[in-house]
């Protein structure tokens, strides 16, 4: 069976397929069950109003059995869309077996080590699961970064979105997240993304990721920009909320020059960025740079279970005993899965197939943009 034959049948046949008007009284009737019981901060059916039963592959049927392409992906956290059936089985088999060890290893979390390991630079050799979300694995981050520098500043970029807690929720800088919720923890300043399509330096498009590169540098050195020498700088190594804004390999092989001269944490947040999706198993990569830690979560669990890390330097390994520690860190089934998921990418070269996916959609994208006059 040829790839494309393989990938096709993981999803539902005859997608899409609208059998009655979304959101169909079913979904209705649900849809209205959620909003007089849970928060009103619930946020995704308002966009997609929908009630949904099962998925399959990159499709998704509804309980009014409408089936959806699913262009979303949960956010970004099914690696390998619905109930991919080798990742389901490895799930089931460690459900009978034991479920949550807190950091008490197994074979389970070794093999999870092991398949990170795999994939990961080598100059990243020390891995921390942090708990189950992004956010948490952020915090870890800059925890991680703040103890080994011993300073409080962290350098964040415009546009950045890092989670919704604490620490990561300062370094979001939407201020629908931020508005209303008082103080946020302080000591995080922000500066320009080399965004060219809003280009804040007013210079030719073509350089404002050098302008970028080289503000971060002022501020750095000059006594009197208001920055003082910070912990860390954090950058998605593709800004997702900000807008799919994806840095030019010499800015990020300048952060990376700039950080190292003056002793400062570099963190990539490869949360959404990460695991295959630009064609490379980490965005970073594209780079050639190799960061100080990352992070990830997401498409870690695979299937959508919840997960996060972290892998940095072995140098920063330098926290003592129970000084970061935290219930849900040792999900078994999560390992077992992300393990699975992880090396099954490997073994049909989903980055690369990334690759030559995007390469085609680019193309039938422009010929649609100067089609268009967009």
């Amino acid at each position: 069976m040829n790839n494309e034959k393989m990938f096709e049948e993981m999803s539902m046949q005859g997608a899409p397929k609208i059998v009655t008007v979304p959101p169909g009284p079913k979904s209705q009737a649900i849809l209205k069950y959620q909003a007089e019981n849970e928060s009103s901060a619930v946020s995704y059916s308002k966009g997609m109003p929908m009630a949904l039963a099962r998925g399959k592959g990159a499709t998704l049927e509804d309980v009014d059995g409408n089936i959806y392409i699913d262009m979303f992906s949960g956010a970004g956290v099914m690696a390998l869309g619905h109930g991919h059936p080798e990742v389901l089985k490895a799930a089931h088999e460690q459900i009978d077996k034991v479920t949550h060890t807190l950091d008490i290893p197994t074979e389970t979390r070794v093999r999870m080590v092991e398949t990170l390991r795999k994939v990961l630079p080598k100059e990243l050799s020390r891995v921390f699961f942090g708990g189950p979300t992004g956010s948490d694995a952020v915090e870890q981050a800059i925890k991680l970064a703040k103890y080994n520098t011993k300073r409080n500043g962290i350098i964040a970029f415009e546009g950045a979105y890092h989670g919704m807690t604490g620490v990561s929720l300062a370094l979001t800088t939407d201020s629908g997240h931020r508005d209303g919720i008082g103080q946020l923890v302080p000591g995080i300043q922000f500066i320009p993304y080399p965004y060219a399509y809003r280009n804040p330096f007013g210079c030719p498009d073509d350089m404002v990721d050098l302008q970028a590169a080289d503000y971060l540098e002022r501020i750095l050195e000059d006594s009197h920009s208001g920055f003082s020498l910070p912990a860390a700088v954090i950058l998605e190594s593709v800004q997702g909320e900000g807008g799919t804004i994806i840095p030019s390999p010499r800015f990020m092989q300048r952060v990376r020059e700039i950080t190292k001269k003056h002793g400062i944490i570099m963190i990539c947040d490869e949360i959404q960025a990460g695991l295959g999706r630009t064609g490379k198993m980490f965005a970073f990569e594209h780079a050639g740079i190799v960061p100080d830690i990352i992070t990830m979560s997401k498409a870690l669990g695979g299937i959508g279970f919840p997960i996060s890390a972290i892998a940095y330097r072995e140098e920063l390994d330098t926290w003592p005993v129970g000084k970061s520690i935290g219930t849900f860190r040792g999900n078994m089934v999560a390992f077992a899965a992300g393990a699975t998921a992880i090396n099954w990418m490997l073994e049909h070269k989903i980055p690369e197939r990334a690759a030559e996916v995007g390469k085609k959609a680019m193309v039938r994208m422009k010929e649609i943009e100067k089609k268009y006059d967009i």
